[in-house]
């Protein structure tokens, strides 16, 4: 029977020097490679996990931008063309003869007190007053003019110490005191009585428009010289003859400039002559005052738009126009953002619409004010 030597114990097996060394390194570099393996597994692990082509977990959606359902008064408006200029037309009419021999230019706004032209190298003083003077102002002089006159000296302090009464209307001997110093103020003789012309009564600053005679011209009694406004700014609207029982004086208006920044007016005067327009429509003009004479930061025949109320509700529901969506058959909704970040449409009925305001009366079951509704993101 032939046998088979068995392999000899592990114990038993003689590795010559030069072959242990050599296992040893073959072992060595065998977990050297099990370390790269394990390291570039790793690494395609780290990889697969944070490589950019693997989706990233789902966002939550964005919450969409909304607006509250509001109880509040709001008014319907129509816009008109207007005018941006001043009020008041203030002409000065001259009354002394001689040569003009100094006018201001368009532009300048002479204040009470001040020169408004010269005569002869005479100056034409303004003075405040609504009722033009008609005769030289002298002792014993008595009348409306005469107590503007003594007003006017002690407004501009050259009555001083002369304890003169503004109310009085008589051209006393301290009235007469106060008209040479007055009189020394502007280089003219010290005689404390006042030609006729010498002043000029009006009622308010003037802001010269154009001068209606030239230097070196004869100065003629009775004759234009200057023609200006007053410094206060108006707006001048042709308001169509349809509208005009939504207009009286006393009523706001929102006035849009030439910027497209807005001002608040008050309406000062309703004309009472309607003029036809060639496109057949009737218009009557409208003034405004702006309640802040500021902003019309010196603009002057400036083209506006005047928004007109015609009509207004109080206590209704209102949205943005912006938050409407229209659905089938000419109606529409509102999209209402309910608690936990669901919504609804709710149809709406639609009122007044405020176009200044951006808002339209709405009305709809279960739409309340304090809810928020969907609108655009800005």
């Amino acid at each position: 029977m032939t046998t088979t030597d068995a392999p000899p114990p592990a114990d038993d097996l003689v590795v010559p020097e030069r072959s242990r060394g050599t296992h040893r390194r073959r072992r060595i570099i065998v977990a050297a490679a099990v370390i790269v393996v394990l390291a570039i597994g790793g690494g395609v692990l780290t990889a697969t996990l944070w490589h950019p082509s693997n989706p990233a977990p789902a966002a939550s959606a964005p919450t969409p931008a909304t607006a509250a359902v509001e109880r509040r008064t709001i008014a319907a408006q129509q816009q008109v063309s207007g005018t941006l200029g001043y009020a008041g037309d203030l002409d000065v009419i001259g009354q002394l003869s001689g040569t003009i021999t100094a006018l201001p230019t368009p532009g300048t706004v002479i204040e009470p007190g001040s020169t408004l032209y010269r005569v002869d190298g005479k100056p034409v003083v303004l003075l405040a007053g609504d009722t033009p003077a008609w005769r030289a102002f002298e002792w014993g002089t008595t009348g409306v003019d005469a107590q503007q006159l003594n007003a006017a000296l002690v407004t501009l302090g050259y009555a001083d110490g002369l304890d003169i009464d503004p109310e009085c209307d008589q051209i006393t001997w301290r009235s007469q005191q106060a008209i040479k110093r007055f009189q020394a103020a502007f280089g003219l003789r010290e005689s404390g009585t006042l030609d006729f012309g010498q002043v000029v009564f009006l009622p308010s600053a003037v802001r010269v428009t154009a001068t209606s005679s030239t230097l070196g011209a004869p100065a003629v009694a009775g004759q234009t010289v200057i023609e200006g406004t007053s410094t206060t700014p108006q707006v001048e609207a042709e308001v169509p003859v349809s509208l005009l029982a939504h207009v009286k004086v006393g009523d706001a208006v929102t006035v849009t400039l030439p910027d497209l920044t807005t001002a608040s007016g008050t309406v000062t005067d309703v004309g009472a002559v309607a003029t036809q327009k060639e496109s057949g429509s009737a218009t009557v003009p409208v003034r405004a005052a702006l309640t802040d004479p500021g902003t019309a930061a010196g603009l002057d025949q400036a083209p506006v738009l005047v928004a007109i109320t015609t009509e207004t509700v109080e206590d209704v529901l209102t949205v943005p126009v912006t938050a409407l969506l229209a659905l089938a058959g000419s109606e529409y909704a509102v999209e209402v953002l309910e608690t936990g970040g669901d919504s609804r449409l709710v149809t709406v009925e639609l009122g007044l619409f405020d176009s200044a305001g951006g808002l339209v009366q709405v009305s709809g079951d279960g739409l309340r004010a304090g809810q928020r509704v969907v609108v655009p993101a800005a």
